[in-house]
């Protein structure tokens, strides 16, 4: 079993700078570990950390202490101590997340959103487009709204944009932030098939599943988070 992405000793605490410094702990000591072909869902209540050591995982937040570990072919790579060219080095290389809201440039057509990380990864463009407009058919986006800036899209329409972006390069890691959140039961199953093949092709996967069909097909196992720490 070859670990893709670990943590140790993984803690978080805020600080409320505006409420006179007050520190405010949301993960403590977590030790996390997904591995190629797995799917692992975060699971626990609301508050338990669960987004928060998402982020952590994505290095949009810096851990107060602990380490990521990121598999790199025969190297571990401990993602808080990389300098952010590193860190986008690797986001470019070995990771990839899918959260439910598109954050684009405006006025881009989506075709071009959803190839661009293809692109970025060294695809002819012609490649990348042909890939993207497979997925946005698989998504459902009819084709008149391929050349339009996602903008004008329903809230529905905008996350599957945004899914397609997310699988448009087969990184070997992939985290997901509620993925089917605004999905039609059709589109829900897509978004299964699509988990199931990336974890086929051996992608090491983790994710927030609060749809509980998608969490049973999805997910090889459940880490249970409880107050910021694994449950017993």
């Amino acid at each position: 079993m070859t670990l893709m992405l670990r943590t140790e000793g993984l803690a978080k605490t805020f600080v409320l700078h505006t409420q006179g410094g007050k520190r405010l702990p949301v993960l403590g000591g977590v030790e996390f570990a997904v591995a190629a072909g797995e799917c692992v869902a975060l699971h626990g209540p609301s508050g338990s950390g669960k987004s928060t050591l998402l982020r952590c995982l994505y290095g949009n937040y810096k851990p107060s202490a602990g380490r990521v570990l990121l598999r790199d072919g025969d190297r571990e790579i401990d993602l808080t101590a990389a300098a952010p060219g590193e860190v986008i080095a690797l986001r470019r290389g070995l990771l990839t997340v899918v959260t439910q809201f598109l954050r684009v440039i405006p006025r881009v057509p989506a075709l071009e959103i959803v190839a661009e990380p293809a692109r970025a990864s060294g695809l002819p463009a012609e490649e990348a487009r042909a890939r993207a407009a497979a997925l946005l058919t698989r998504l459902r986006i009819p084709e008149p709204l391929w050349g339009l800036a996602p903008a004008t899209f329903s809230g529905g329409e905008q996350q599957r944009v945004n899914l397609a972006r997310g699988f448009v390069v087969e990184r070997p890691i992939l985290l997901l932030d509620e993925p089917t959140a605004s999905l039609d039961p059709a589109n829900r199953e897509t978004v299964i098939e699509l988990i199931l093949e990336a974890k086929a092709r051996g992608a090491a996967v983790a994710g927030i599943f609060h749809d509980a069909e998608v969490r049973s097909r999805a997910a090889d196992r459940l880490f249970e988070l409880q107050e910021g720490k694994a449950a017993a």
